[in-house]
Order: structure tokens, then C-alpha cells, then sequence
């Protein structure tokens, strides 16, 4: 799941605990929204690619569809072809992520393979442009904050405060805090197929859009045509346990960072081995946590900027740059760009929907003494990222919303779907991409071996774009193959090219073209 504060992130309850959230429940109560009302777009960039935008206005509580009203803010692309395959809707994860400016996401489907559709962006409830949206303390991730590793009782009591804070901050929201889970957004997801006067739908989802994917799909079965599930949640460890796997691989693949400085040490000068740029990660943490750079970025601020590393292999030569020139020029504006960059001032919507979705999915531990032994023991083998995600996830241990259960994923009667997975995808652990593909026996996973870049689809690697685009055109999937393991293998995202000096001049214009869609993607999907 993609942390909002990283850029973008997720009751060790084992799968036998989860009850099942009947279909019924979603069904149960009819709900016929009104067609949407379409118009132009506020958005440059949506009106650039011609899309339209609209409101689809559903039931706070679809248990009362006569009450309080929510409104979805909405886009569309029309398909350019004679024929259409109908509706794709697409969400990019978070949860709390925008989705509205992803209709745009087809025309980079390979062979014109995505113009046969609608494209359908939406911002789920609570999120962006649709009404109402929530926030709760938008200088909740100001600058120069606590140091996230509790080696004192008294910084452990700081953030249990600071947790309970948001937490109680978030009250004001009122009513809509009660309807934010996934069953509510994939009962808005159903509105909209009703609204746009279809009988199926196509879905794209990337990182928490898997799991609802997953949950529409189990709720819906018969509504679903085509899906593509990139970055695939485990549905056995919703969200408490989620976040601990997390951590450990957000460890490996830092290491890996670490290690791809160390092979250009002639450029950054930051450690000729991975341990080496380790040592001088931790010290300058360290140095940090004492002397905030500018007064703003200390060691809290310095995780998050390079956690973003371990997500995606997009931002590895901006963040290098940044590490090199902190270190030897003293340089903290940069660093304070890239945290800033993911975390705009004074706006926390995205992290109040992030809890309101996970801290209501499921009934976290309300018992800190699990949370306090759990993150620690994690922590002595995985100490880059555990505890700034605990903290992150804390106010779940405090959340004024009542916690329902999860469904139980089962996708059986769906008739087939696209998994998508690079093996060391850190915010969604390759595991999960296995355990969705033995629940859903129609489907075909693609992996990418080394890789460890989280929900990276459609960025250039062929392979794996072009299996998409035969999915998308035809329905053909990737044969099944036997066994607990992926159906077909692709190189992972590439790491950028180094752009400095000699290296910069061996990078030719198709890397460069490459570089720039994946660029404009990551900035869509929020990344």
C-alpha cells in the first residue's frame, strides 16, 4: 500500500479470524443513482486530453439511501474506436490516493489497445475533489518532528499523543468517518457502473486499488469483465500485519539503494560499498536528528525522503543527488523540495483517508503493549523504516470510527484477471501477488524477478506493457502455469540512467523517451 507521506504505505489477524462480508450486504438495499451530469474539467491536463468531468452523488450509508448524500468527483475519456468494450475504471492505491486525473491512463496502453474504452478516473469518497474531503490536522507532518525510534519513554509518550491528537482531530469529520471502507467504495464503484448504464465493468488498480479490486470483485463477481491488479495486497493480513512485512522489505531494498550508490561512488562519492553509504546514511540520520538541516529537515524527515528509494526506482538518481549534495555541499533546500514534494504543506487529506479507509477495514490493536513488542522486535532486524511506519499507522490504536470486518476474498466466479508483480516489491510483498492468484483460478500473474519497484505497469517495460495490451484488446491472458509461482517473467523497471558526466552522454533518446513516460506516470500515480 502506498504511504501518503512517502509519496505516497499497511491487526496481525490471521485469514481465520476475517468473516466474510456477504454479498448481500452490498446488495441488500437498492440504490439507483442518477446519471452523471457531465462538463468540463477543471484540470489542464484532463481538459488537454479531452476528458469530461462530473459528480456522482451516492448514500453516505448505502443502508439508508434515502439520507445524508456524498459526492464523487468524476472524469471520462470516450473510446476512439467504432466499437467500445465499455467502462475501465481506475484507481492508483494509497487508500486515499486521487484518482481523477487517471482517465488519461489509456492512451498508454501499447497499440492503442486502451482506446477502445472509457476511461473512468474518480477520487473516492473523502478524497481530492469529491465532496465532502476530509483533513483532520494539515500540519500534522510539519517539519523537525519528534524522532521516530522511541528509545526513551518520554518520546514513546510524545507520539502516543501526537497519535491520539490526529485521532481526536479527525472527529470533526463526523458521520462519513462511519463510511469510508473499502465495501463502501467498491458499493460507489457499482453506483457508477449503474450511473454510466453498464453491466459490467473493466478495472485497473494499482497497490491498495488491488484489494479493491479484490473486494469489488468478490462483492460483484458477475460485474466484471477484464481486471488488472498491479501491486497486489494480501488479503490474509489486512492492515496491521501488512505494515510489519512492510517494514522488513523496505529494509532489503533500501540496501539495495545502498548498494547502487556504492556502484557509482565516481559520481556521488557516498561509500564505495553498500555499507559504507549505509554507515553514512545512519550518521547523517543521526547528525539530523540533533541539527535539523534549515531548521526543517531532521532525521524524521530524512527517512520518509529516502523511503521513497524503496518504493520505486524512479526518483534513485534525484534522491542521490540530493544525498550527495546535503553531504558535501550542505545543501538542505533540495531535501526539503522532495519531502515537500510528497508532502504538501498543510494538506493532510490524503492521510486522513489512508486511517479512515485502514482503521475501519479492520479493528486494529487497541492494546499498545502489542504494538510497542511487535514494532520492536521488527525493528532489531529492519530498523530503516519500522518505526516512522508505526507511527504512521498509530492513530489507528485511537480512531473515533467503528471498525467493521474484512471480506473474505474470493474470486472464483471471476472470470479472469491480469496480476502484475515485481519479487521485491516492498509495500506489497510478492506474497500477496501468489495468494491472490490461488484465489482467483482464472487469473495470470506477471512478475519481475529482482525487482523492486511497487505497482510500476505501463512504464516502457514491454513485456510486461504488451501482455497488458493483449489483455486489454482480446482477453487473452498469459497461460496458467502449475504450481505456486508466477505464469510468465519480465525484466523489472530499469534504474534510470546516472546523469551526470560521461554516463549522461551514453544515454540515448529512446532511454531518455523512456525516463519521461515513466516520469509522467509516477506523477499520476502519485509516486
Amino acid at each position: 500500500m502506498k504511504r501518503i507521506v512517502a509519496a505516497i504505505a499497511a491487526a496481525g489477524l490471521a485469514a481465520g479470524l476475517m468473516a466474510a462480508a456477504p454479498a448481500a450486504s452490498a446488495e441488500g438495499v437498492q440504490f439507483t443513482p442518477a446519471p452523471i451530469a457531465w462538463g468540463p474539467c477543471a484540470s489542464d491536463s484532463l481538459k488537454a486530453n479531452g476528458a469530461e468531468c462530473g459528480f456522482l452523488v451516492v448514500p453516505m450509508d448505502y443502508a439508508k439511501p434515502g439520507g445524508t448524500k456524498v459526492s464523487i468527483a468524476v472524469s471520462r475519456i470516450k473510446h476512439k474506436t467504432a466499437q467500445s468494450q465499455g467502462i475501465m475504471l481506475v484507481n492508483p492505491g494509497g487508500p486515499g490516493g486521487s484518482g481523477l486525473g487517471l482517465s488519461v491512463l489509456g492512451k498508454y496502453v501499447p497499440d492503442g489497445a486502451g482506446e477502445s474504452y472509457d476511461w473512468i478516473g474518480f477520487d473516492p469518497r473523502g478524497v481530492g475533489s469529491s465532496k465532502p474531503a476530509i483533513s483532520c490536522d494539515g500540519n500534522y507532518f510539519s517539519y523537525n518532528r519528534p524522532a521516530y525510534v522511541p528509545t526513551t519513554p518520554q518520546l514513546e509518550k510524545t507520539w502516543l499523543a501526537r497519535s491520539k491528537g490526529y485521532a481526536d482531530a479527525c472527529r470533526k469529520n463526523g458521520e462519513i468517518l462511519n463510511h469510508l471502507k473499502t465495501t463502501d467504495v467498491a458499493q460507489d464503484m457499482d453506483s457508477l457502473r449503474k450511473a454510466l448504464g453498464e453491466k459490467q465493468i473493466n478495472y485497473y488498480g494499482f497497490s491498495y486499488g488491488t484489494y479493491l479490486g479484490q473486494v469489488y470483485s468478490t462483492l460483484y463477481p458477475k460485474n466484471v469483465r477484464r481486471m488488472v491488479l498491479d501491486g497486489n495486497v494480501d488479503p490474509r493480513k489486512v492492515w496491521y500485519q501488512a505494515n510489519l512485512d512492510q517494514d522488513v522489505a523496505f529494509d532489503k531494498n533500501i540496501k539495495i539503494y545502498f548498494d547502487w550508490l556504492a556502484q557509482h561512488d565516481d559520481v556521488y562519492h557516498l561509500g564505495k560499498t553498500g555499507d559504507a553509504v549505509e554507515k553514512l546514511w545512519y550518521a547523517t540520520q543521526r547528525k539530523l536528528a540533533k541539527d535539523p538541516a534549515g531548521g526543517v529537515i531532521g532525521g524524521d524527515e530524512w527517512t520518509d525522503i529516502f523511503l521513497q528509494a524503496g518504493y520505486y526506482v524512479f526518483g534513485w538518481v534525484d534522491m542521490a543527488k540530493a544525498f550527495d549534495g546535503y553531504v558535501h555541499k550542505g545543501d538542505w533546500q533540495t531535501l526539503k523540495t522532495l519531502y515537500d514534494n510528497s508532502n504538501p504543506p498543510g494538506d493532510d487529506n490524503g492521510f486522513a483517508v489512508y486511517l479512515g479507509v485502514q482503521c475501519t477495514d479492520v479493528q486494529w490493536p487497541t492494546d499498545w503493549n502489542r504494538w510497542r513488542i511487535d514494532n520492536w522486535l521488527t525493528y532489531f532486524k529492519a530498523p530503516f523504516e519500522t518505526w516512522g511506519n508505526a507511527w504512521f499507522n498509530a492513530p489507528c490504536a485511537f480512531w473515533p470510527a467503528k471498525a467493521g470486518k474484512p471480506v473474505d476474498i474470493d474470486g472464483r466466479k471471476v472470470a479472469g484477471a491480469l496480476l502484475i508483480s515485481e519479487e521485491l516489491d516492498a509495500a506489497t510483498p510478492y506474497a500477496g501477488s501468489l495468494e491472490v492468484r490461488k484465489r482467483f483460478p482464472n487469473s495470470s500473474l506477471i512478475s519481475a524477478p529482482g525487482g523492486t519497484t511497487h505497482a510500476g505497469s505501463l512504464s516502457g517495460v514491454r513485456c510486461v506493457d504488451d501482455k497488458i495490451a493483449d489483455y486489454l484488446a482480446t482477453g487473452t491472458l498469459p497461460k496458467r502455469q502449475p504450481g505456486n509461482h508466477s505464469d510468465v517473467q519480465c525484466d523489472p523497471v530499469p534504474v534510470p540512467p546516472v546523469t551526470d558526466g560521461a554516463a549522461a552522454q551514453k544515454s540515448d533518446s529512446s532511454a531518455k523517451a523512456a525516463q519521461e513516460k515513466q516520469s509522467t506516470l509516477a506523477q499520476l500515480l502519485h509516486f
